[in-house]
């Protein structure tokens, strides 16, 4: 589900700064608009997701200048689950360098689920992009360690860093998916033996399920949002994370992929990038103004949250933060 029912809002534009006064009330609004909705279902092939409250709701907003604006279940913690992908990627480009991430994993949709194996086989074992299962379990790899847990120690330290607070791993529900996650170790074997994954495949398997457990909030999802759409620098410890130049490769590559199969509407409709996950968390990037980050358990048939989706849509029309909507010029054709 695409959000598409904006007839009754007010059309706002990208360009200029972000009006920070009507952030709270326009919040306040999504939540009350969407907040009814119960379409979707949880994602109960996970049994520790399967048993989360579908009525949670919440929305919150970081801008970059180091406000943060909440409405909704705020304080209830989620797992962070694929929307680690972005940030992982991130990792690994500031680390290694676009042009070698862009050669391992690629920065393609591939247009099919985003635990396809079929995906890997029609592309001679590449991944494609770093948002789809098969894409984060090989990009673990690339993040700097000596073995699987100096990696994991990585990765928990620079997701950590993005959130401006240690963050949690949820033991249940790394339990829950570690018993669970068949498909994934299947396609770890499947990247080792196209030689994607150099390593042992299934302690790759092992470092992406730590990472997709990690705990968080929808204030950690906007701060790490606005991470990086302030160009690396977390606008609430004003600790530089990565470099700016890594934070436009990701969220180029986030634009492409992060809602998996439906990217293309989702850009078409809302236009700002957004990473999901299947918890129910939403992250969507504004650069050079903030993020937004949404969190409701209920899932429409590719994974994305339904209420999620349609509050971020509206809140990106209303705020007018659609990278694709400019203001018109203002001159006149002078008199002969």
């Amino acid at each position: 589900m695409i959000p598409t029912d904006f007839e009754d809002v007010a059309q706002q534009v990208a360009t200029g700064r972000l009006a920070r006064q009507s952030i709270q009330g326009l919040l306040q609004e999504a939540h009350d608009r969407y907040r009814e909705n119960r379409e979707g279902l949880q994602a109960h092939y996970i049994p520790a997701l399967g048993h989360a409250d579908p009525e949670h709701f919440a929305l919150s907003m970081a801008h970059v200048g180091g406000s943060v604006f909440e409405v909704g279940d705020c304080g209830h913690e989620f797992s962070l689950q694929s929307i680690s992908k972005m940030f992982v990627f991130a990792l690994a480009v500031q680390h290694l360098g676009r042009d070698e991430v862009r050669e391992r994993i690629g920065v393609n949709n591939t247009g099919l689920p985003f635990n396809s194996v079929m995906a890997i086989e029609l592309n001679e074992g590449r991944p494609m992009n770093a948002m789809v299962n098969a894409g984060a379990i090989a990009t673990t790899e690339l993040v700097p360690g000596e073995g699987p847990e100096d990696k994991w120690v990585a990765i928990h330290r620079g997701l950590s860093d993005f959130a401006g607070r240690e963050l949690q791993l949820d033991a249940e529900v790394y339990a829950s998916e570690s018993a669970a996650n068949e498909r994934n170790k299947a396609l770890g074997r499947l990247l080792k033996s196209y030689g994607r994954i150099l390593g042992d495949p299934e302690a790759a398997v092992d470092v992406y399920t730590r990472q997709c457990s990690l705990r968080i909030t929808t204030r950690d999802l906007a701060v790490m949002g606005a991470t990086l759409a302030d160009g690396g620098v977390n606008p609430v410890t004003g600790v530089r994370v990565l470099d700016a130049d890594t934070c436009r490769d990701t969220l180029a590559a986030v634009a492409a992929s992060g809602l998996y199969e439906r990217s293309g509407d989702w850009m078409f409709e809302i236009g700002i990038p957004a990473k999901s996950g299947v918890s129910g968390g939403i992250v969507a990037v504004a650069p050079g103004k903030g993020a937004l980050g949404a969190f409701s358990p209920r899932l429409d048939s590719a994974g994305n949250s339904v209420r999620g989706q349609l509050a971020v849509g509206h809140l990106s029309r209303t705020l007018g933060l659609n990278l694709f909507a400019s203001a018109p010029e203002r001159w006149s054709v002078p008199e002969r």
